[in-house]
């Protein structure tokens, strides 16, 4: 598909212009600097003779990234962000929600003439049953009503493949499940960046690689890419006929075909990310003594990327940040990321040079925000939510199993992670009860359950809508023969190659016991003669039965092993195991307790 340098125009009119009255939002950690040269962005400094616009135009750039479809405030820990306080102490906000998101972005647009609003990937995916269930359209809708102009694609946006994909981008009905409502699915407004993402037959890419937004005569490019990884974090079918190239030689390569267009400011929209020093949200990471700020891939991507871009919003890792890494010249550029889930969004001011056409980059300013539920709902989010949960509301709100407390999903060995390996076990042993174990990994559990009522449900009542969080991916459970000896490379291979760095600990069924020894290197942290199944010794010349979900059948995770199984036996999908689960092992008068995390022994 052809570039194109034109301004995204929608297909159809937007009815509405809500600009509700939100509550002031202070700007916290800018980056402000004084501009080049003797004019500033407010003042006016016409070519001479004539009364052309001011010769600095600030343009205002709003982002966000990693919604995963979170349309209705997220609940617990994945709703709240850690503002850090004047005297030192940190307190913690609950955020997020379209429609308070969509009330924060609409007041923070106000008085800003050239304001465009961009997003860094996994917009959908993994998502709340809301959205998810009907294979995230209703999040498009959403994203349509908040006016986003642009996004890249994200690792999640392949979970359904590259066709589901197009859809999403082009509109039309659910190719198995059909049309939702009485209109067909109409598509985004915005445009879908994946210009590092190829299809392996012709060598194109199969969304835009770049867009360019114009107001009048301001012209602002934007490349979208994601992980070059993706493979590594997505199921095989998902990513079936792609291929994913180089993150950096991808982003330069369009840079410079920008440049030959005239458009000469740039913004890099990247799904891969960094880890801040510290968890607060408003985090000065370029305060002195405040270090490098941010670790992990998104620094030497930053480092490397040509000059000629200007910005960076990243995602991926669900952190929040608004930093500065010097570019391959040594200038400072600015990187910024809004956590995820709509809980925060970022305000960045460009100071574009009319003279120029680029940015004056040391005029950047940046900060994030937070999501606050303090301001009025959006009436229009409002009912868009109600519309979509009142088609979802006979299946979601089905009790499928009871809890005595809260079952996180945090931690090397998270509780939920435990509990849901335990229903694969059970699971695998009705398909063939010489099935020895279970193993999940660790990104796949994208929540845990908690205790408290909600609604009208209930304490401890797990609703099916509560489980579709927990697992909303629809891998199914598969079983494969491995000896002892692939089983030990399995466990080494959690934090060893691509892992070293950032170790995927495999949550374990009950029995399959061992110690991870943090305070050494690479394979050599799994401790070989403390892996015990059922209190006796792996041998390595044994076979094992082992269930998985699919994503790590097909070798997930940089854990190659795992994909080399024999005598497969493929069964149904992982939420259907774990509802089953919870059914046979709970009731109201009896409800199952978060399992103990002594299965890992961690040494560090």
């Amino acid at each position: 598909m052809p570039a194109t340098s034109q301004s995204h125009q929608p297909r159809r009119r937007r009815t509405y212009r809500l600009l509700a009255t939100a509550a002031g939002i202070a700007t916290v950690g800018a980056l402000a600097a004084a501009l080049p040269s003797s004019a500033s962005a407010g003042e006016s400094k016409s070519r001479p003779g004539g009364h052309a616009p001011s010769r600095y135009q600030d343009v205002q750039l709003l982002s966000f990234n990693d919604l995963h479809g979170n349309l209705e405030p997220p609940s617990g820990s994945s709703g709240r962000v850690t503002e850090h306080q004047a005297d030192g102490t940190t307190k913690t906000i609950d955020a997020g929600g379209v429609e308070y998101l969509a009330t924060h972005l609409r007041e923070a647009r106000k008085g800003n003439k050239y304001s465009v609003t961009a997003a860094g990937g996994d917009m959908v995916g993994a998502s709340p049953l809301i959205s998810g269930l009907f294979h995230d359209e209703p999040t498009i809708e959403a994203l349509n009503k908040l006016d986003l102009d642009v996004t890249s694609v994200g690792n999640h946006e392949f979970d359904e493949g590259a066709k589901e994909l197009a859809r999403l981008q082009k509109g039309g009905c659910h190719p198995t499940a059909g049309c939702y409502t009485d209109e067909e699915f109409e598509g985004a407004d915005f445009p879908y960046l994946a210009a590092n993402v190829l299809n392996e037959k012709s060598g194109k890419p199969i969304l835009k690689p770049y867009w360019v937004w114009k107001k009048k005569d301001v012209k602002v490019g934007f490349i979208g890419v994601t992980l070059e990884d993706t493979p590594g974090v997505v199921s095989a079918e998902g990513v079936k006929g792609l291929k994913f190239k180089d993150e950096v030689e991808t982003i330069n390569k369009y840079a410079k075909e920008l440049q030959r267009q005239g458009v000469r400011s740039i913004v890099a929209l990247i799904h891969e990310g960094g880890a801040p020093a510290s968890a607060s949200y408003n985090y000065d990471c370029d305060s002195p003594g405040a270090g490098d700020g941010i670790s992990g891939p998104i620094v030497d991507i930053a480092k490397n990327i040509t000059p000629q871009v200007d910005a960076l919003v990243t995602g991926h890792t669900h952190a929040a940040y608004a930093c500065t890494i010097n570019d391959p010249s040594g200038k400072p550029r600015t990187v910024t990321s809004a956590a995820s889930f709509g809980r925060l969004y970022t305000d960045t001011t460009l100071t574009y040079d009319r003279w120029t056409g680029d940015i004056a980059r040391t005029a950047v300013k940046s900060a994030n925000h937070v999501v606050t539920r303090t301001v009025p709902k959006a009436t229009d989010m409002t009912e868009l939510i109600a519309k979509w949960n009142t088609l979802a509301a006979p299946i979601g709100n089905r009790a499928i199993g009871h809890i005595s407390a809260d079952i996180p999903s945090t931690g090397t060995e998270s509780p939920m992670g435990d509990l849901i390996a335990d229903a694969q076990l059970a699971y695998g042993k009705q398909l063939d009860p010489e099935t020895d174990l279970a193993l999940m990994n660790p990104g796949g559990v994208r929540a845990g359950l908690t205790y408290a009522a909600k609604g009208s449900e209930g304490d401890g009542v797990v609703t099916y809508a509560e489980g579709f969080t927990v697992q909303p991916f629809s891998n199914t459970v598969n079983l494969q023969d491995f000896t002892g000896a692939q089983l030990i490379q399995i466990l080494k291979e959690q934090v060893s190659g691509s892992n070293a760095a950032a170790p995927k600990i495999l949550q374990p069924s009950t029995g399959l016991t061992y110690t991870l020894d943090l305070t050494k290197t690479g394979a050599d942290r799994v401790v070989t003669d403390t892996i015990r199944l059922n209190g006796a010794a792996v041998d390595p010349a044994a076979t094992y039965r082992v269930a998985t979900n699919s994503f790590l059948a097909g070798g997930g995770d940089g854990i190659t092993t795992l994909g080399q199984g024999t005598n497969d036996l493929v069964g149904t999908d992982d939420l259907t195991a774990l509802e089953q689960y919870l059914t046979a092992n709970s009731s109201a008068t009896n409800p199952i307790a978060p399992p103990v995390t002594n299965r890992i022994t961690i040494v560090q």
